[in-house]
């Protein structure tokens, strides 16, 4: 059964998978993906959400192919985002028929990037061989990466079985949790190696093993990560709605991350009504940021209020910034080196206000409660310039595009 050392070194390199340009595993930086939730056979709406996804900064984006009708679509998908110039790769989500699906429908299987299998379900008995086999062989053919995804929901039933009995056997049998955790290991790692039996190269194959409890996750990705190097997609599954989705995600996630374990993640939110789903993208984005291991935009530091901040102006502007940041981000990456490292503080008293804006790039105190009415903006450590009066918001967002086109390079300047 498992053991774990009582502390762990992050993974010197895992194997590399190429996935339509696309690096996941080796020494590439944490890959982001997300998940459709539209009916994959609407053409128009399905097309309209990758896009979105795409846009938000997922790299990789997983569309259900549950029937006929939805493999059916998957290459008018791709071919209506390639048109409109969107070009990020689609990972078919596959459970139960994925075999007859890749088999009937040859353009679905040519579309898709990578095939998401889980071996729980894709047959059972005698016709779970054969039927995984189809499904292999066919990534073969293709030169297609697989996604070898166990979730704990829908583990392998008949290996959990072999297991239980064989662990009742022993003089000093083991919990029957860690006997559930090490199938979901099982599982992952003897469809691997079936898989690379077949054909698949070990380069074609990245590893899931995804839990619904923060503790067992990271218990399970670190003992895979000891026993091999396959590439791993992190994700908590069925993580919750709202916060609760994120700040159990975000414990997960960071605590692996952190051991050097993962090369791609997704965070599985449950989106609130009227939610966009993009909040996802936007939720990985930051726990990789805020881990240190990759930039997207610029993140805002901004003090949480108290008695001295009555006023709400600080947590409007903070909000204004953020937004505005993140807006004009896809046009200043297109123009500006670097940019996406740059620090902004937008802070609400003269208590940390000065000292929080000197430390970032650019940062703004802003009066607290009986404080005199003036904001001094500071720019790598210096005050240049104190803003009053009704227009702040508007000057400072001026101040932060001016101090961007001074400090970054241009793209085109090389």
């Amino acid at each position: 059964m498992m053991t774990f050392p009582a502390c762990y070194k992050p993974r010197q390199h895992t194997c590399s998978v190429n996935i339509d340009g696309v690096t996941v595993g080796g020494n590439a930086p944490v890959v982001i993906q997300s998940m459709t939730n539209t009916d994959t056979s609407d053409v128009a709406a399905t097309t309209q959400q990758i896009m979105q996804l795409s846009n938000a900064g997922s790299e990789l984006v997983r569309i259900t192919v549950n029937d006929a009708a939805a493999a059916a679509a998957v290459s008018a998908i791709r071919e209506s985002l390639n048109n409109k110039k969107c070009f990020v790769p689609l990972i078919g989500d596959f459970h139960f028929n994925g075999h007859k699906l890749l088999s009937d429908y040859p353009e679905c299987a040519q579309a898709l990037a990578k095939y998401r299998i889980n071996p729980g379900n894709v047959g059972k008995g005698k016709k779970r061989d054969a039927q995984f086999s189809t499904m292999i062989e066919l990534a073969c053919k293709y030169n297609k990466a697989v996604r070898i995804g166990v979730n704990w929901g829908s583990m392998d039933q008949a290996l959990l079985a072999e297991l239980m009995d064989k662990n009742a056997q022993l003089e000093q049998p083991h919990d029957a949790h860690d006997v559930m955790l090490e199938t979901v290991i099982r599982s992952a790692f003897d469809s691997a190696q079936q898989a690379q039996a077949i054909g698949l190269a070990k380069n074609k194959i990245i590893l899931s093993c995804k839990m619904s409890v923060v503790q067992d996750l990271i218990t399970v990705y670190r003992s895979i990560s000891e026993r091999d190097d396959y590439a791993l997609h992190l994700g908590l599954t069925e993580a919750g709605i709202g916060s609760k989705g994120i700040v159990a995600s975000t414990a997960a996630l960071s605590m692996l991350l952190h051991d050097g374990i993962g090369d791609t993640i997704r965070i599985s939110l449950t989106p609130e009504p009227g939610a966009a789903r993009e909040k996802e993208v936007i939720v990985a984005q930051e726990i990789l940021q805020t881990m240190g291991l990759r930039s997207f935009v610029p993140l805002v530091t901004a003090c949480p209020g108290c008695g001295r901040t009555t006023s709400t102006y600080f947590q409007e502007l903070a909000s204004q910034v953020q937004n505005y940041l993140r807006t004009q981000m896809p046009l200043w990456k297109k123009s500006y080196h670097g940019v996406e490292d740059m620090s902004v503080a937008v802070m609400g008293c003269v208590v940390n206000g000065p000292g929080e804006s000197k430390h970032a790039n650019i940062g703004i105190s802003l009066p607290g409660t009986g404080e005199r009415q003036v904001a001094p903006v500071y720019e790598d450590g210096k005050k240049t310039v104190t803003l009053k009066g009704e227009n702040i918001a508007d000057e400072f967002e001026e101040i932060i595009n001016a101090y961007i086109k001074r400090s970054y390079k241009t793209v085109n300047s090389e």
